[in-house]
């Protein structure tokens, strides 16, 4: 790959996942390489039964990530923008928000852009406490692309995310942290760490009872409510004497004897 498209790097500390962004020289812009590599990351994350949390960071000490990579998008016709830089975008940040583990933002640096956005996608968020934020799209004509518009909202409320998308100001990390937007200022260059604890506590958890309340409270917010309906009524009445005798008259081709338990 040429260093210039920048990587993702993925780590494990026992049974928790560290995916990091790496292209520091550039704020850690995201490439259309490097949203692949998100995409294949998140995919191989929840093919996997151990791991308890993820955490996404990034490399440097100015910036989590800046966004999209402007003079990549900027050289693309209008269709294929759409097709392949904004639908691609929300096609790897749902992946993500949609991880039946927990994520954690370890927020770096400066999140703006299709970086804030990034970390929207996040179950639990702590920073550095010279992070700031901010969405600045309106001021090169364009506007938020990557869920900032409907994923923020649900963070932090529509008249914050006006106030940030309409004037372009930055956030720092005191005000983050009163808005919703962050849980916890971490002592300065110590985030990771932070993140690291939060997931360890997590890992003392029931795994399952983690899983189900992450979906239960995603559901309630109006995120994946059929899917997530259907797959805890499925696994119900998996577990039921029924479900047994159903397979069983299935395989000895004889009608059911249901007991209504």
């Amino acid at each position: 790959m040429n260093r210039s498209s920048g990587s993702v790097s993925l780590r494990f500390e026992n049974s928790i996942a560290i995916v990091q962004l790496e292209r520091p020289e550039k704020l850690n812009a995201l490439t259309p390489e490097m949203l692949d590599q998100l995409d294949d990351i998140a995919k191989s994350l929840d093919q996997r039964t151990d791991i308890i949390a993820a955490i996404i960071t990034a490399t440097g000490d100015r910036a989590f990530c800046v966004g999209a990579d402007i003079h990549v998008w900027a050289e693309l016709k209008p269709l294929d923008m759409w097709r392949h830089w904004t639908r691609k975008g929300h096609q790897v940040f749902d992946l993500w928000a949609r991880l039946r583990f927990p994520v954690i933002a370890a927020i770096n640096g400066h999140a703006f852009g299709g970086g804030l956005e990034l970390l929207a996608t996040a179950d639990i968020r702590v920073s550095d406490p010279n992070a700031t934020f901010a969405l600045p799209e309106t001021g090169i004509a364009t506007c938020p692309g990557w869920s900032g518009t409907q994923r923020l909202v649900r963070l932090i409320g529509a008249s914050s995310v006006k106030y940030l998308a309409m004037t372009g100001r930055k956030m720092n990390a005191e005000q983050a942290l009163k808005q919703g937007l962050i849980q916890e200022i971490s002592h300065s260059g110590e985030v990771l760490a932070c993140a690291l604890q939060i997931a360890e506590e997590i890992g003392r958890k029931a795994p399952i009872s983690i899983q189900l309340t992450k979906q239960l409270i995603d559901a309630g917010e109006g995120h994946h409510l059929a899917a997530v309906l259907e797959g805890m009524a499925g696994a119900l009445a998996a577990t039921t004497e029924d479900a047994k005798e159903g397979l069983a008259s299935f395989s000895e081709r004889r009608s059911a004897d249901y007991k209504g338990r």
